[in-house]
């Protein structure tokens, strides 16, 4: 199958030519993000693969329509990207990457939470620099700690054994209980209550029209005074003026981000000699006690085999007509 790839990174490129070895489809990888100016370039092509800061709004599955695309195939969990509305009408195929590696985002949450409690990332600057001093790099046990999870579906749950391995106490929120995580000993709360009594909170649902803005105003309120928050989610989740005042006024102690509500303009791409005009993300970075990452949480060697491999498989199984598992 004749496939344009939008997005390519010079990260991913091996493991797909190595995972498509099996497949045999005719890879064309385009460094150029897709949006209404470069959904032209897949003219002709009968499968579309996509990155989370792909465009893909109606106007834009509308020319990929009218090129002949029928698949819109994602290298992602997520997609909240995608108009799915506009994509049945135009009767287009979409499928995604549910699990690459768990343990890539859980571990990677981790740690963000290690680094920001014990300050390693302000550590290492300082040792750099030849200052050894310790003042202002306290950190605390986490072993006691009360940790909530939103979110206990691959990542979260096993971000919840990593947490009760530390022996930390682990409330969690799901409108599905995990059974396995209720075996290990977690206790599914209403966010109200995760909210009143967790340290520290981690984020793993996904971004949809119910959990947009899921930490607000309202929810940060009623957390405890100098929480840690951490997102490896979907920037989304949270609004990030909301915790910008809730930095200043110290209500949020530690915030931990891989991810960005507006991140589609920033990440995944080398800025060193530009100037950001996004005030919010400047804004965030001025804080000493926040640490963010570009949306890295994915990146193992583990995590890019499945994307690859899961992508193509599912190229694949559209091609030949058989039943696609991972259709959203």
């Amino acid at each position: 199958m004749k496939v344009a790839i939008f997005s390519s990174h010079r990260f991913e490129r091996s493991f797909l030519e190595k995972s498509n070895e099996a497949h045999g489809h005719t890879l064309h990888l385009f460094e150029a993000r897709l949006n209404t100016q470069t959904a032209p370039l897949a003219a002709g092509f009968s499968a579309v693969s996509c990155f989370v800061t792909d465009d893909l709004t109606q106007a834009v599955l509308e020319q990929l329509k009218q090129g002949g695309t029928r698949l819109i195939a994602l290298r992602s969990a997520g997609f909240d990207h995608v108009d799915l509305e506009a994509a049945h009408r135009l009767g287009l195929t979409v499928t995604r990457v549910p699990t690459y590696s768990p343990y890539a985002v859980a571990e990677f949450a981790v740690g963000l939470l290690l680094s920001l409690n014990r300050k390693i990332h302000r550590a290492h600057v300082r040792v750099r620099e030849q200052n050894f001093s310790l003042e202002g790099l306290m950190g605390f046990d986490l072993h006691g700690c009360t940790v909530g999870i939103v979110g206990t579906g691959n990542i979260g749950s096993v971000f919840a054994r990593i947490m009760l391995g530390f022996g930390c106490r682990v409330l969690a929120n799901d409108p599905v209980p995990n059974e396995n995580c209720k075996q290990l000993g977690v206790r599914y709360v209403s966010l109200a209550e995760l909210y009143e009594q967790s340290d520290i909170i981690s984020l793993h649902c996904p971004l949809t029209k119910q959990t947009r803005h899921l930490v607000d105003d309202t929810a940060l309120a009623a957390m405890k005074k100098g929480v840690m928050l951490i997102n490896t989610g979907r920037g989304g989740l949270i609004d990030t003026a909301a915790v910008i005042r809730a930095l200043k006024s110290n209500k949020i102690g530690y915030l931990g981000i891989d991810v960005y509500e507006r991140e589609d303009l920033l990440f995944f791409r080398d800025l060193e000699d530009t100037i950001i005009n996004d005030d919010v993300f400047a804004r965030l970075q001025t804080f000493p006690n926040v640490l963010i990452t570009g949306h890295q949480g994915f990146f193992t060697r583990e995590g890019l085999t499945r994307i690859a491999s899961i992508t193509l498989d599912n190229i694949s199984a559209f091609e030949h007509g058989q039943s696609v598992v991972n259709v959203v």
